[in-house]
């Protein structure tokens, strides 16, 4: 299908897909109830313009994401007789044009995240508010997940879908044979990865090509170094990057670097994923949806993860389980098909069609159907519900342009020769921040 983007476009962050209020910082997710026994809301009653139907922007372009995004509008038709008009947009496009997408021809209604990254659209008066909607949705999800989809102005603006918990994904079989244990701390992570490597393994798959899962290692080593808070407080420029815990987390990681996949700048996570699949790669840091690429059940039943190893605090208190969803367009937000579209989502019955194509992320609406989750999923879900903080990724809790303009380059040049200049980060956060 033809992008609606050009290339021209002015480019703004990418990445695939808790949570950051603007000028006031993260709220932890400590506890969330996901798999609570609720009864769903129905189907919806909201404001707008009467309508047979929407359009959808979608950048859930991977094949089986948009296989169930397509079964929750299908299931959206047949409960409301409403047409789902969607256009799909290749994942990195849709994420790095949405500046120029949403100031230009939007659709009514399109896949975004929790976060930072849907605050800082809503308080550019990009996004149409949702109140009347989470007055019928409301009651399925958690005060924590209420506060996920808040403005900066106290206004609703965003429906959860699912999110999903980053940790380490290895194939048990292969641990079996090889005789390898999980990792309680740095120390055994390095140890396993020194044994993996001598067993003629790529340790830690890594891949960077798109820029952004990196993050996810540097989001970790600076919470087990220092902190939750820090985190919080560092990707809201209210902890310079100049300073030593910063280098620490830096110098920690390089560490890792002579584990990680050598070839990472130049594939994209599922072709790492793929490594991963074929016991090439010992085991490979990134989010559950990673086993979206393991299309044989045998391979996929194989799949375990263990949360990133304890360093200095908080043990592995914090998760970063990003939250993925929709938003109205301002446009979309005089159309009431598609608010009913949105209210739709945030029932169990939207929520079970999705998960039944994407079994690799955790519904987020109370009363969703867990009873085919698989050991996997379970873990996944009581991984999230058991933690003490969860943080969203870098590039959701962060200002737009620090993580792509300056944070994406900044890492994908530590991968490749192990620097980092902690002062030009500084310089440049202090430059994009004030310009805020």
């Amino acid at each position: 299908m033809a992008s609606q983007f050009d290339a021209s476009a002015t480019a703004f962050p990418s990445r695939r897909t808790i949570l950051k209020t603007v000028g006031v910082g993260a709220v932890g997710l400590a506890g969330i109830p996901f798999l609570a026994a609720c009864t769903g809301g129905s189907a919806p009653s909201a404001t707008g313009s009467e309508s047979s139907g929407l359009t959808f922007g979608s950048g859930s372009s991977d094949d089986v994401p948009k296989r169930a995004y397509q079964a929750v509008t299908d299931a959206f038709t047949a409960k409301t007789g409403k047409t789902v008009t969607t256009n799909v947009v290749p994942h990195n496009d849709f994420q790095n044009k949405i500046n120029s997408y949403l100031q230009g021809s939007p659709d009514d209604a399109f896949t975004w995240f929790a976060g930072y990254r849907m605050q800082y659209y809503a308080g550019k008066g990009l996004l149409a508010p949702i109140d009347d909607v989470w007055q019928t949705v409301g009651a399925n999800y958690s005060d924590a997940l209420k506060k996920a989809s808040t403005g900066p102005d106290g206004k609703m603006y965003f429906v959860p879908n699912y999110n999903y918990p980053w940790g380490f994904f290895y194939r048990k079989s292969l641990w079996t044979e090889k005789g390898y244990q999980v990792p309680a701390t740095f120390d055994d992570l390095k140890a396993l990865a020194t044994k993996m490597k001598a067993d003629g393994l790529i340790p830690i798959g890594f891949a960077d090509k798109d820029g952004w899962p990196a993050m996810g290692t540097f989001d970790y080593i600076n919470m087990r170094l220092n902190g939750y808070q820090f985190h919080v407080d560092l990707c809201a420029h209210k902890e310079s990057w100049d300073q030593k815990k910063v280098s620490d987390v830096f110098d920690t990681w390089k560490a890792l670097l002579p584990f990680q996949d050598p070839g990472a700048l130049g594939q994209t996570w599922q072709d790492a994923a793929k490594a991963l699949g074929e016991k090439r790669t010992g085991m490979y840091l990134l989010g559950s949806f990673v086993t979206q690429q393991f299309t044989d059940p045998t391979v996929l039943a194989d799949i375990d993860f263990f949360a990133f190893p304890e360093i200095a605090m908080e043990g592995r208190d914090s998760v970063e389980a990003p939250i993925d969803g929709l938003l109205l367009s301002k446009k979309g937000g005089d159309n009431k098909a598609a608010r009913d579209f949105l209210a739709f989502l945030g029932t169990p019955e939207a929520q079970n069609a999705y998960a039944k194509v994407d079994s690799s992320n955790i519904a987020t609406a109370k009363g969703a159907d867990t009873s085919s989750f698989t050991p996997l999923n379970k873990k996944c879900a009581d991984t999230i519900a058991g933690a003490k903080n969860i943080s969203q990724f870098f590039d959701r809790d962060a200002l737009p342009a620090m993580a792509n303009n300056v944070m994406i380059p900044a890492l994908q040049t530590f991968i490749k020769d192990g620097t980092m200049d902690v002062k030009n980060l500084e310089a440049q956060a202090k430059t994009l921040y004030a310009a805020q």
